[in-house]
């Protein structure tokens, strides 16, 4: 992946950990310079820290993807760092509230919504004047196989993800005549910190038991080092321009993707 992306600056949000931080360090080795954010400052000032020791540029810029005037602030500051985003991963998000319908609070779940879809969409909206006056850009959005599915109990995060495949789906389309690809990714289950916030949670362990029990059971059968740098090669492969003719799709880490331009 050496020098793969040279010459693009990338913003990550949720940046600090699991998916996000793989993805970060992996555009960062692949060339990029890579502006880092999420709420917490301490976790995105160690993702920017282990990358600039293995040689790679980045810089940290802490807010909420959720208030538009962090957004906007976090948008300008890597503007001002490093130039225009041409690529943006939106990758925060949360696994709950957890609970049905009738019984989970509707400010929690519609907050959910606001990481899940609000997020991106205010990022994106951010970014995209740029990337249409440049006539390029890449965008992926980090989703979920939650929004392919109905999930009892897990409504918040179903719903969340679906708006954010198919917001990725509307803006695939409206992009497409300024040169700019967008795509929606599944990662991958891999044991994370918000894994564990899952398996802790006693609204979890209530509404939605069988997937604390696969999550327990995921914990001690599988890497998460290898879980996450099969996400962040994904993303690569994504944001190195190879399959801009994908762009619009929700794709799986069990998609070949040569396979899918062969038949596209």
């Amino acid at each position: 992946m050496a020098n793969e992306l040279a010459g693009h600056v990338a913003l990550v949000t949720g940046g600090g950990r699991g998916f996000g931080k793989a993805i970060a360090k992996a555009f960062a080795a692949a060339g990029a310079a890579v502006t880092v954010t999420a709420r917490t400052t301490r976790q995105i000032d160690e993702t920017v820290a282990e990358i600039k020791a293995a040689g790679g540029r980045a810089f940290a810029v802490p807010g909420d993807v959720t208030h538009r005037k962090d957004v906007e602030r976090v948008v300008a500051a890597a503007h001002k760092h490093f130039g225009p985003t041409t690529l943006l991963v939106n990758n925060a998000g949360l696994a709950g509230p957890f609970g049905p319908i009738g019984t989970v609070d509707p400010d929690e779940w519609w907050a959910a919504q606001a990481v899940h879809v609000f997020g991106p969409f205010l990022y994106i909206s951010n970014v995209l004047p740029e990337m249409i006056r440049q006539r390029a850009g890449r965008i992926i959005n980090v989703a979920s196989l939650g929004g392919t599915r109905v999930e009892p109990g897990l409504s918040a995060y179903c719903l969340g993800k679906a708006g954010e495949i198919r917001l990725t789906e509307q803006l695939a389309a409206e992009v497409k005549s300024y040169g700019i690809a967008a795509f929606a990714i599944e990662p991958g289950t891999v044991y994370t910190d918000m894994a564990e916030s899952t398996i802790r949670s006693p609204d979890a362990q209530r509404w939605a038991p069988g997937l604390v029990q696969f999550l327990t059971e995921l914990k001690g059968r599988e890497d998460p080092a290898q879980g996450l740098e099969r996400c962040a090669r994904r993303c690569v492969e994504l944001a190195s321009g190879r399959y801009d003719a994908l762009s619009g799709r929700y794709l799986t880490p069990e998609d070949d993707l040569d396979q899918l331009l062969r038949r596209n």
